[in-house]
């Protein structure tokens, strides 16, 4: 069976600009914050970043002290953090807290060939394992790569609540509610990255995977994983002022859009 093309290196430019740009992304302001307070990186603690992107939460891990090992199987988006770590060098950074001291790997994530056994304290995988087809494979390594004791932080978005063309939301009497048309199918969906462009020949696509959280926990364990921690974050967002805001605002509150999830190796 052919694997699905899942890697982001044709946005690669795109997805450095949202993340090193975007004031108020999810990443910065719910995922970044929630993340360092668990992970609470630090100096003598190896951290491997899987499917790291363009680098935006390695360099966070390395810049509080971490020994970074990361990769992703784009080539485009680890060209981009490496050029991230070169451009905090001229710009006065210290070696330890721009990317220079981070070791990348051209890699997927299934086969972290370049790190060997019981050799990590930590591992992460932010808003990746969605977009992982082997996701099974994917923890199995990472639980080789980690010590025993050593932890693992996934963070995706919300199964139960965030599944591509099967849940949206819906008004009746003036509440706002989730629909949810599907959830306990594996399902697969082919995902637009460029959706302002209309020409086809322009168009970029990647493929994501829905999985309900039985599947999420039967492939934690299989690998030896047992989880530890189980946290749902919210959006930071506030909607403009107009006669649905406060009801939007509050159901903000009430579904969560990402789901993370500590993992110990046992």
């Amino acid at each position: 069976m052919t694997p699905k093309k899942t890697s982001w290196g044709a946005v690669a430019e795109w997805y450095d600009d949202l993340l090193e740009e975007g004031a108020d992304s999810y990443q910065k302001n719910v995922i970044m914050p929630n993340v360092i307070r668990i992970l609470e990186p630090k100096k003598g603690m190896t951290v491997a970043d899987i499917a790291c992107g363009q680098g935006y939460f390695s360099r966070a891990f390395a810049s509080n002290g971490a020994t970074v090992v990361a990769c992703d199987v784009s080539r485009e988006l680890i060209d981009i953090a490496k050029g991230q770590g070169a451009k905090s060098l001229e710009l006065g950074g210290k070696s330890k807290e721009d990317g220079n001291a981070i070791e990348y790997h051209v890699a997927s994530a299934d086969k972290l060939s370049f790190m060997a056994d019981g050799t990590a304290d930590a591992a992460t995988i932010i808003l990746a394992l969605q977009n992982i087809e082997n996701y099974s494979g994917a923890l199995q390594e990472c639980s080789r790569v980690l010590k025993t004791g050593g932890r693992l932080i996934l963070v995706i978005n919300h199964p139960a609540f965030r599944i591509p063309k099967s849940s949206s939301w819906q008004w009746e009497s003036e509440k706002e509610y989730r629909r949810i048309d599907a959830y306990m199918s594996d399902q697969t969906f082919k995902i637009d990255m460029t959706p302002g462009q209309k020409a086809e020949a322009s168009k970029k696509f990647t493929v994501s995977f829905h999985r309900p959280l039985q599947s999420y926990f039967k492939a934690l364990n299989k690998g030896g994983l047992a989880v530890t921690r189980f946290e749902e974050w919210i959006s930071h967002k506030k909607s403009q002022k107009g006669p649905h805001s406060a009801e939007e605002d509050r159901m903000r509150k009430e579904i969560p859009m990402f789901l993370c999830l500590e993992a110990r190796k046992v």
